[in-house]
This record gives C-alpha cells, structure tokens and sequence, in this order.
C-alpha cells in the first residue's frame, strides 16, 4: 500500500490583504534568539498566497502550504481557514 507524503512546508499565520483576484497576503511572525543579548525578537514575513475564490478574509487565521510556483512571487497556497 502507497502513502502519500506531505511536501512543503506548513505555516501559520494571519491574512492582512485580499484584494487581489485569486490570491491573499498572509503575515507569518517567527521568534529567533539576538546571538549576543539572548533576548527573543519576534520576525514577520508576508507571504502571497493562492486562494481560489477568494476565500478567506482579512484577520483569518490560515494555514499554508509551499507548492510549485504559481507566479512570480507567489510559491504557496491556502491549505485551511483556522479562525
């Protein structure tokens, strides 16, 4: 019996634009670890996201998933709507 993997990564985050057709501009915050004062500083990257029918709105928190790519900046699709 053949399993399917899981390809990609999987991220968090929240949707802060839609007005593009097709697609949605999703904000991932990260925390990483200042190499000399130890302290956390939190890291955010926007990603643009494939969402066919625009289906999500703005402050919905989504999962996405990398794909293969679909226009020049965006390499990731909506994978669910959590909140």
């Amino acid at each position: 019996m053949e399993t399917k993997t899981q390809k990609g990564k999987v991220l968090r985050g929240t949707v802060v634009g839609t007005a593009m057709q097709d697609t949605a501009k999703v904000e991932v915050a990260r925390f990483v670890k200042h190499p000399r004062y130890k302290k956390f500083i939190k890291r955010i990257k926007k990603y643009l996201v494939h969402d066919k029918g625009n289906t999500a709105s703005v402050g919905d928190i989504v999962e996405i998933q990398e794909s293969r790519p679909i226009s020049k900046r965006k390499h990731f699709v909506l994978k669910r709507i959590i909140k």
